[in-house]
């Protein structure tokens, strides 16, 4: 949605190497636009796979993004979580000038940087910076650095099972419901697409058959 809006998002996300379905919405609209995907996959859970990972070689990891007392506490956590792995450093995500963040990535090198400062600041960041760059996997992952603060809180694995997590979110947070217009923006374009898709299908049937 931000990328109709938004020319340049639209082109950062295609130029991204990865781009994955956090959102069972993105899951069942792919589906129902019969271009399916296998299965969704949350920043929080891609996260966590890719921290194992570093916990296993010994990767470097550097946070950005959040207020500096929850980054602080994420970084914190993550040390005593995954013990292998080494902290090059993290940064809040309340900036205006990012040259000192820019050299210590550069003199620190680490593997994996996280960037936490929501859509569509943590892409747009990631697209004018990772040039700068010699090494590094660069991944925005939203509000995920909060939860593993342990200031906020993921829904219940059962939530998540029943594919409920964007309602468990509205429950908790009252004021998520302030994107229900956007929610239904979505569906409106994914519909819009839906019938131009099957109205495609079902004229090239007709032309099958009279052929």
């Amino acid at each position: 949605m931000q990328g109709l809006k938004s020319p340049l998002y639209k082109e950062i996300i295609h130029q991204a190497d990865y781009i994955t379905p956090d959102g069972i919405g993105i899951v069942k609209a792919c589906k129902w636009l019969r271009r399916p995907v296998k299965e969704r996959i949350t920043g929080f859970d891609l996260m966590t796979e890719l921290l194992q990972l570093a916990n296993q070689h010994q990767w470097k990891v550097y946070l950005l993004g959040s207020k500096s007392a929850i980054v602080s506490k994420t970084s914190s956590n993550m040390v005593e979580k995954y013990p292998n792995l080494v902290m090059a450093g993290y940064h809040h995500g309340y900036f205006t000038n990012d040259g000192h963040i820019i050299e210590e990535i550069k003199e620190t090198q680490p593997d994996l940087i996280f960037v936490a400062m929501g859509c569509p600041r943590q892409e747009k960041w990631i697209y004018e910076s990772i040039d700068k760059f010699s090494r590094g996997l660069f991944i925005g992952v939203g509000g995920s650095i909060d939860v593993m603060s342990g200031l906020d809180q993921r829904a219940p694995q059962r939530w998540i099972d029943m594919q409920l997590e964007w309602l468990y979110r509205i429950v908790k947070k009252p004021r998520r419901i302030l994107l229900i217009p956007k929610l239904l923006s979505f569906i409106f374009e994914i519909l819009k697409e839906y019938i131009a898709l099957n109205t495609i299908v079902a004229k090239r049937k007709v032309i099958e058959k009279k052929s």
